[in-house]
Protein backbone atom coordinates (compact mmCIF):
# COMPACT_ATOMS: atom_id res chain seq x y z
CA UNK A 1 0.00 0.00 0.00
CA UNK A 2 2.89 2.33 0.80
CA UNK A 3 4.35 1.83 -2.68
CA UNK A 4 1.04 2.69 -4.31
CA UNK A 5 0.96 5.93 -2.34
CA UNK A 6 4.54 6.77 -3.37
CA UNK A 7 3.71 5.96 -7.00
CA UNK A 8 0.68 8.29 -6.89
CA UNK A 9 2.76 11.08 -5.35
CA UNK A 10 5.43 10.59 -8.05
CA UNK A 11 2.85 10.69 -10.85
CA UNK A 12 1.26 13.81 -9.36
CA UNK A 13 4.66 15.50 -8.98
CA UNK A 14 5.62 14.58 -12.55
CA UNK A 15 2.32 16.03 -13.82
CA UNK A 16 3.00 19.31 -11.97
CA UNK A 17 6.52 19.52 -13.44
CA UNK A 18 5.19 18.85 -16.95
CA UNK A 19 2.48 21.51 -16.55
CA UNK A 20 5.10 24.00 -15.35
CA UNK A 21 7.39 23.21 -18.29
CA UNK A 22 4.54 23.53 -20.79
CA UNK A 23 3.47 26.95 -19.41
CA UNK A 24 6.74 28.84 -19.06
CA UNK A 25 5.69 31.84 -21.14
CA UNK A 26 5.44 35.05 -19.17
CA UNK A 27 2.22 36.97 -18.72
CA UNK A 28 1.54 40.41 -17.31
CA UNK A 29 -0.65 40.39 -14.22
CA UNK A 30 -2.40 43.65 -13.30
CA UNK A 31 -3.46 43.99 -9.69
CA UNK A 32 -6.04 46.68 -10.51
CA UNK A 33 -8.17 47.35 -13.59
CA UNK A 34 -6.56 50.05 -15.80
CA UNK A 35 -9.34 52.59 -15.10
CA UNK A 36 -9.05 52.17 -11.36
CA UNK A 37 -5.24 52.20 -11.50
CA UNK A 38 -5.30 55.58 -13.27
CA UNK A 39 -7.72 56.95 -10.67
CA UNK A 40 -5.33 56.06 -7.83
CA UNK A 41 -2.21 56.89 -9.89
CA UNK A 42 -0.98 53.33 -9.34
CA UNK A 43 -0.09 50.74 -11.93
CA UNK A 44 0.73 47.60 -9.98
CA UNK A 45 1.53 44.99 -12.60
CA UNK A 46 3.95 42.10 -12.60
CA UNK A 47 5.37 39.85 -15.28
CA UNK A 48 5.45 36.23 -14.11
CA UNK A 49 5.42 32.80 -15.75
CA UNK A 50 1.96 31.42 -16.41
CA UNK A 51 2.47 28.31 -14.27
CA UNK A 52 3.05 30.53 -11.21
CA UNK A 53 -0.41 32.04 -11.73
CA UNK A 54 -1.95 28.58 -12.21
CA UNK A 55 -0.32 27.06 -9.12
CA UNK A 56 -1.01 30.21 -7.11
CA UNK A 57 -4.71 29.96 -7.95
CA UNK A 58 -4.80 26.31 -6.92
CA UNK A 59 -2.97 27.09 -3.67
CA UNK A 60 -5.27 30.03 -2.90
CA UNK A 61 -8.31 27.82 -3.50
CA UNK A 62 -6.97 25.16 -1.15
CA UNK A 63 -6.23 27.66 1.60
CA UNK A 64 -9.64 29.32 1.27
CA UNK A 65 -11.31 25.89 1.33
CA UNK A 66 -9.41 24.81 4.45
CA UNK A 67 -10.31 28.02 6.27
CA UNK A 68 -13.96 27.77 5.16
CA UNK A 69 -14.18 24.18 6.41
CA UNK A 70 -12.48 25.05 9.72
CA UNK A 71 -15.03 27.81 10.32
CA UNK A 72 -17.91 25.53 9.29
CA UNK A 73 -16.85 22.82 11.77
CA UNK A 74 -16.59 25.20 14.73
CA UNK A 75 -20.00 24.14 16.06
CA UNK A 76 -19.07 20.45 15.97
CA UNK A 77 -15.76 21.09 17.77
CA UNK A 78 -17.54 23.12 20.46
CA UNK A 79 -20.14 20.37 20.95
CA UNK A 80 -17.42 17.70 21.21
CA UNK A 81 -15.53 19.75 23.81
CA UNK A 82 -18.75 20.28 25.78
CA UNK A 83 -19.49 16.54 25.75
CA UNK A 84 -15.93 15.72 26.83
CA UNK A 85 -16.21 18.09 29.81
CA UNK A 86 -19.55 16.59 30.76
CA UNK A 87 -18.17 13.05 30.49
CA UNK A 88 -15.20 13.93 32.71
CA UNK A 89 -17.56 15.43 35.28
CA UNK A 90 -19.76 12.32 35.23
CA UNK A 91 -16.74 10.00 35.61
CA UNK A 92 -15.60 11.97 38.64
CA UNK A 93 -19.08 11.73 40.13
CA UNK A 94 -19.24 7.96 39.55
CA UNK A 95 -15.83 7.56 41.22
CA UNK A 96 -16.98 9.65 44.18
CA UNK A 97 -20.20 7.65 44.54
CA UNK A 98 -18.31 4.34 44.39
CA UNK A 99 -15.97 5.64 47.07
CA UNK A 100 -18.95 6.49 49.30
CA UNK A 101 -20.53 3.09 48.65
CA UNK A 102 -17.36 1.17 49.49
CA UNK A 103 -16.44 3.20 52.57
CA UNK A 104 -15.63 0.97 55.54
CA UNK A 105 -15.46 -2.25 53.47
CA UNK A 106 -12.54 -4.62 53.14
CA UNK A 107 -9.99 -3.59 50.47
CA UNK A 108 -10.19 -6.94 48.67
CA UNK A 109 -13.97 -6.77 48.44
CA UNK A 110 -13.75 -3.19 47.16
CA UNK A 111 -11.33 -4.27 44.40
CA UNK A 112 -13.58 -7.16 43.40
CA UNK A 113 -16.60 -4.85 43.37
CA UNK A 114 -14.78 -2.30 41.17
CA UNK A 115 -13.68 -4.99 38.72
CA UNK A 116 -17.23 -6.03 37.95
Amino acid sequence: MRYIRYACIAVFGLALVLIALANRQTVEVNMLPPELAKFFALTPSYTVPLFVIMFGGILAGLIIGFIWEWIREAKERAAAARQAREMDKLRAEVKRLKGEKNEGKDDVLVLLDEAS
